[in-house]
């Protein structure tokens, strides 16, 4: 099976590339000359392939995002349909279609609806948050020697298993339809917050603020895993240990 991963050289992409060394994979990025924008090397890149793996990314979260995921989307769907491509996955968000107030999280959901009406079969797979996405989170909204967090449920997993996750989907058969996949264990925010500080040695104090950062605009527990998902194993704790 030839699997061609859009973004491979990324954070996701480079481990879902790894973790298919059994079949014939290959990475394509604007480093060797794809470009998904431009639909530049796509016809190229996808020949051959029976299933293509989009892990590219917005460069900005913004009003601006759903123009990148249309014109990415149609681009790479055209090429699949001119080669034969039999499989298209995508990487989204769990709950992504509970948070209207974000402007990325509607340019994901338009991304997925653009892959289920397109003539690809198509798998969706859907994650929770990242665990190395938590020191990025703590740094937009510390002002000073304190940082700034509502009390949002979050149920985070590591990168490294949501590469298992997309490898495993990748190679398989089509799931028309969507897959969930989350971490061990629920959190608030702000407990992820104070866990990842104390674990850092950090002095800064995790206060709670419904108004703080873009988790604000998140109701309820909609990111967190909905019934039937698949729990990844590594707890946050252990990533810690093996991060730090």
């Amino acid at each position: 099976m030839k699997i061609a991963v859009l973004g491979g050289t990324g954070l996701i992409g480079s481990q879902v590339v790894k973790l298919l060394h059994a079949h014939e994979t290959v990475s394509l990025s604007p480093s060797n000359g794809v470009d998904l924008l431009t639909g530049e090397g796509l016809d190229a890149g996808l020949k051959g392939a029976d299933v293509v793996v989009n892990l590219t990314n917005s460069p900005t979260f913004d009003e601006a995002s759903p123009a990148f995921f249309r014109t990415t989307m149609d681009n790479m769907l055209a090429a699949a349909t001119r080669e034969g491509v039999g499989h298209a996955v995508v990487l989204s968000i769990v709950g992504v279609d509970q948070v209207p107030d974000l402007a990325y999280y509607r340019a994901k959901v338009l991304q997925e609806d653009i892959l289920k009406a397109g003539p690809v079969p198509y798998s969706i797979v859907r994650v929770t948050q990242f665990y190395e996405f938590v020191n990025a989170i703590l740094s937009w909204t510390t002002d000073g020697d304190t940082v700034r967090l509502p009390a949002t449920p979050v149920q985070p997993m590591a990168s490294a298993d949501v590469a298992v996750a997309v490898a495993s989907v990748a190679a398989g058969t089509p799931l028309h339809g969507t897959r969930n996949y989350a971490g061990p264990e629920v959190f608030t925010l702000d407990e992820l917050g104070r866990i990842a500080l104390s674990a850092q040695g950090d002095p800064r104090e995790v206060v709670v603020d419904p108004t703080a950062g873009m988790f604000a605009a998140v109701k309820g527990d909609v990111l967190t895993g909905p019934a039937g998902s698949i729990l990844s194993a590594t707890t946050f704790r252990e990533w810690l240990a093996l991060t730090s």
